[in-house]
Formats: C-alpha cells, sequence, structure tokens
C-alpha cells in the first residue's frame, strides 16, 4: 500500500486527477470507479478543468458508481445519479450510456445488486477505483458489521453515516436509511485503487485501516489484502 501525504486538500485533489488521467491517456476505453461525497469533487473538477484544456477525451470511457440512496432516482437532487450528473459526466464529453450507478428504485434490491455484479464482471473490473472513508471506515456503503459482504447489497445506513450526510439534506429525518452498494467483490476486482481523504478529523481512521487488523468492523481495512493501493491524505480540508 502507497502512502502519499498532500499538502491540502487541492493537492490530493490534482494528485489523484492525475492518476486518473494517466489511466484514461494510456486506456481510452477504461472503466473507472467513481465515488460519490465532498471529498471526490475536487478530482472531478480538475478533470473536468482538463477536459476543458483539450488534455482529456472521455468519449470511450465506461464507468461504474459505488452506490445509490435506496428510494431516490436519478431526477433527485439527492441522488447519487444526480451527483455524478452535476459534478461531472455533464461536463465531459462522456457517453452517458457508458455511465452505471445501482438503481435506488428497484422493486428488488437483492436482482439489482446481482445485475450489478454481472455488469462489473462483463466489463471486467474496474481499472481505477476512487474511494473516499466515513469516519467508521466505511468504503461505499459497506459499514462496520460482522462479516465483508462480497456482493452489491442493501444497507441499513450507521447513524454515524447518517449525521455525516445530514448536511445535504434539509433535516436529518430526510436522510435515506438505507443504499445499495457495491460490495467487496467488485472493489477488490480493481485494477488499481486510489483512497482520498482529507482533514484531521480523517487521520485516526487512515492509520487503522492501514496498519490494525484486516476486520469488517473496519471495512476499509481488507484493502490492506489489494496488490495496487495509494492512499492520498491530506491534513487540511
Amino acid at each position: 500500500m502507497k502512502y502519499i501525504e498532500a499538502g491540502n486538500y487541492e493537492e490530493m485533489s490534482r494528485i489523484a486527477a492525475d492518476m486518473i488521467a494517466e489511466q484514461i491517456s494510456g486506456k481510452p476505453d477504461c472503466v473507472l470507479g467513481l465515488a460519490t461525497g465532498s471529498t471526490p469533487v475536487g478530482t472531478y473538477k480538475e478533470l473536468i478543468r482538463r477536459y476543458e484544456a483539450g488534455k482529456l477525451d472521455f468519449s470511450k470511457v465506461r464507468s461504474v458508481n459505488l452506490d445509490e440512496y435506496i428510494g431516490l432516482d436519478g431526477t433527485n437532487d439527492q441522488s447519487y445519479r444526480y451527483f455524478m450528473d452535476h459534478n461531472l459526466f455533464d461536463h465531459v464529453n462522456i457517453d452517458k450510456k457508458n455511465t452505471n450507478v445501482p438503481n435506488g428504485k428497484a422493486a428488488d434490491p437483492v436482482k439489482e445488486g446481482a445485475r450489478y455484479d454481472e455488469l462489473v464482471a462483463s466489463l471486467g473490473g474496474t481499472d481505477i477505483q476512487i474511494l473516499g472513508i466515513g469516519h467508521d471506515g466505511h468504503i461505499g456503503f459497506n459499514e462496520p458489521d460482522d462479516v465483508f459482504y462480497a456482493a452489491t447489497h442493501e444497507v441499513e445506513l450507521d447513524d454515524m453515516t447518517i449525521d455525516a450526510n445530514a448536511r445535504f439534506f434539509e433535516s436529518r429525518d430526510k436522510v435515506p436509511t438505507k443504499a445499495i452498494t457495491m460490495g467487496m467483490w467488485a472493489i477488490m476486482q480493481a485494477k488499481k485503487i486510489i483512497l482520498i481523504a482529507s482533514g484531521p478529523d480523517k487521520k485516526e481512521i487512515v492509520d487503522k485501516f492501514m496498519h490494525g487488523p484486516v476486520t469488517p468492523r473496519v471495512p476499509a481495512s481488507i484493502l490492506q489484502c489489494h496488490r495496487d493501493v495509494t492512499v492520498i491524505y491530506s491534513p487540511n480540508k
């Protein structure tokens, strides 16, 4: 596992964007695994800047996102499909038909999870997977548990996760309590993983998942078993 400490959030974002841009330039039809939340926004802005400068071409890129809230469709401004459109897809020349987000309105989340895993498998896994990390060590919406869940699955969100996401909603009681998330199988299929984190409040969990035991109580700790992980951390937000 490689560790890079950036001087600030902007540098962290640039380093992550450098790695993604290198992947796209080297393999124009690559598969990007994408994340939502506030942490990757700077990385996406940097990728957009490079596209607008004529340095990146997304026309053949394919993407799969980690997760989606259950009960929200892509027209809801709090959905992760909407987030990706607003923060990246609408600003580059990616074909929206090649972008994939779990269906939060699926009638049967179990079948949707199986469909999504089949999709990831059909793409050969992701070439590069971007991850953030929660204060409890979750990646995607894989919350601390007694086991690592392999399959894409429905999950009940922890109170800590709901509290952290409440800032994006009118009030805490508006935050969905369930999500569908890529499981550990699909995440670990990535050829390369980049985990980005910023702020002094993330330092403890970054140290814990990198150097502590591999345990489902700290979901990100499974990344210790992956062959190519880069952690980019900025102590400053």
